[in-house]
């Protein structure tokens, strides 16, 4: 439990501290200042007091001379309000004791006094705060040689008493003006760093689009307001960044028919595409979700998923057999990014489509087997003295020609394929006149009474392309149309189409289902043709690899009851083709 801590505002400590540093000073200050004055007083009055005594020392001079030392001296001292006492030169006082009501004795420093005189120096000092003085001048006559006089002087030590009221006055009125100030400076700077720390708190908080930070003046609180704003513009540009890269890659996760789900080490969703949510059965699959062990009791996802938390986890691939329904899941492992992945396929169709080729190599076996039979029988027959009745002979050739006719379709289809898959069919280009090919075409589909053919195309266009693999995209596609076409229309055509050339087969039959549109182009694909034995499967896939080796591109526009296009474009070429 976080305990609650005491706080005291910046504008009050700030406050206090400039107080008291201007207390400290101000105190100092008038220290300095009351000595200086009163040294400046003291200085005065020793100045006074000694030019006083001055005067005096020439009136007792003058009185010696004349030989009346002790009255003269009594009477200057009356006349001076001084005492006065005269001493040889070995310091011994000369006449009286005591002088204007004062005892030798009483007056302070006299000795030191004394001798700095018979040195021939001034001596001045004032004491009681100039109340008192004593003043030793040397003396210029045989009978003495020192004049010490002391007694009581006006002072100055009510003025300095008023001096220093009046400084404690100041010192008080600057420490309230230095703190006043201190306060306002503090209440700033505080309005200044709160400004910062709103700035702050909102980039915690995630607002970056807030106002402008304002530095104001352009000092160390605010260059830090220039880089928390500065710190700001770069975190909502980076967040923009990944707000956009994770938009892009939801949308790429998005269109995804694999189901992606990253986890965290709790087993909750840290993010995931709708197809994982439809691949699993749930509604959805949000961040902060659990993931949930929707497949048991076939298979435990929880299990599987924490597997991928583990130091020494690798790649796992399982497959999951559910009811009609078949998935592979594979886990990679979190590592040092903290974040595993399931990547989530469902084979149901792979699987059915495998199915179906098996299906179709056992069926083509068969077919294979029934016309070598055939063949077989009737060359039997034919041996056996069939081939002496001309009726009969007839009957078994054409039945050996239309079986041979079958075989080498068949045998054609799949080798076509199998080479342009293996990319081994190398077209050469050369020009092609495709009105001529259309008509060729149109002339070798099956007869039949209610098909009608045309053709659709400019003369002399041409096309840079092998003629060959452009036959067999265009017979393939034209033999479908008849077949599948409810023996209708089919028309053939071309044009040009900007740097290519546009290639189209339409019939006005059932068109085709929407069940099987997204398989049309597979490998043994037979749709809902009715006849077991009309066909193998290869047509379009055998033209889809054809056209992917021209270069070009194959699309397939179909509406049930309306028909079919299949248009083919293939690049120009070499040649220069003319449209007239």
């Amino acid at each position: 439990m976080e305990h609650a801590r005491f706080g005291l505002s910046m504008r009050w400590w700030l406050a206090l501290v400039v107080a008291a540093i201007t207390a400290v000073t101000a105190v100092a200050v008038a220290e300095v200042l009351v000595w200086r004055a009163e040294t400046a007083f003291r200085e005065r009055a020793e100045r006074s007091v000694l030019w006083y005594v001055l005067a005096s020392a020439d009136a007792v001079t003058i009185a010696l001379d004349d030989g009346e030392s002790e009255p003269a001296l009594e009477e200057v001292a009356r006349r001076r309000q001084l005492s006065l006492f005269l001493f040889d030169g070995t310091g011994a006082p000369v006449g009286a004791m005591r002088s204007n009501g004062r005892e030798l004795m009483t007056a302070p420093e006299a000795t030191r006094a004394v001798r700095s005189a018979l040195l021939g120096r001034r001596f001045v000092r004032t004491f009681q705060g100039g109340r008192l003085a004593v003043v030793a001048v040397p003396l210029d006559s045989p009978s003495a040689k020192a004049l010490l006089a002391f007694g009581r002087q006006p002072g100055y030590a009510e003025t300095m008493a008023v001096f220093k009221d009046q400084m404690r006055v100041a010192v008080l009125v600057a420490t309230g003006l230095g703190g006043a100030i201190g306060f306002i400076l503090a209440t700033l700077i505080a309005r200044r760093i709160r400004r910062i720390a709103g700035a702050a708190r909102s980039i915690e908080h995630g607002e970056l689009n807030a106002p402008r930070l304002r530095s104001g003046f352009h000092d160390e609180i605010g260059e830090l307001a220039d880089a928390i704003e500065r710190m700001r513009a770069r975190l909502r540009s980076s967040i923009e960044g990944i707000n956009s890269e994770r938009a892009r890659l939801e949308r790429l996760l998005g269109r995804l028919d694999q189901g992606v789900v990253a986890l965290s080490p709790d087993l909750r969703v840290d993010i995931a595409n709708t197809a994982a949510a439809r691949l699993l059965g749930v509604n959805s699959l949000a961040e902060g979700d659990e993931l949930a062990d929707v497949w048991l009791p076939y298979f435990p996802l929880q299990h599987f998923a924490a597997q991928l938390f583990e130091p020494d986890a690798r790649v796992i691939t399982e497959r999951v057999l559910l009811a009609g329904q078949i998935f592979t899941i594979c886990g990679i492992p979190a590592g040092r990014l903290g974040t595993a992945v399931l990547v989530i396929t469902d084979v149901s169709a792979l699987e059915r489509r495998e199915e179906a080729q098996r299906e179709f190599v056992a069926n083509a076996a068969h077919e294979l087997r029934t016309p070598v039979a055939a063949i077989t029988s009737a060359i039997e027959v034919l041996q056996g003295g069939a081939k002496e009745l001309p009726e009969e002979r007839d009957r078994f050739l054409a039945i050996v020609d239309r079986q041979a006719a079958r075989l080498r379709r068949l045998s054609h289809a799949l080798l076509t394929l199998a080479r342009a898959e293996a990319n081994e069919v190398e077209g050469s280009s050369e020009p092609v006149e495709l009105c001529a090919l259309l008509e060729q075409i149109a002339s070798e589909l099956p007869e039949n009474g209610h098909l009608a053919v045309t053709v659709d195309c400019p003369a002399e266009l041409l096309v840079g392309a092998d003629r060959d693999l452009v036959e067999q995209v265009v017979f393939n596609l034209a033999a479908n149309a008849a077949k599948h076409g409810g023996g209708s229309t089919v028309r053939l055509s071309a044009r040009r189409a900007g740097d290519a050339v546009a290639i189209e087969v339409t019939d006005t039959g059932p068109g085709i289902p929407l069940a099987a549109r997204a398989r049309i182009l597979d490998r043994f694909s037979r749709g809902e043709s009715p006849d077991p034995h009309g066909g193998f499967g290869l047509g379009l896939a055998i033209v889809n690899q054809a056209v992917r080796v021209l270069g070009g591109t194959l699309t397939i526009e179909s509406e049930e009851g309306s028909g079919t296009t299949v248009r083919v474009l293939l690049p120009l070429g070499s040649s220069e083709p003319v449209l007239v």
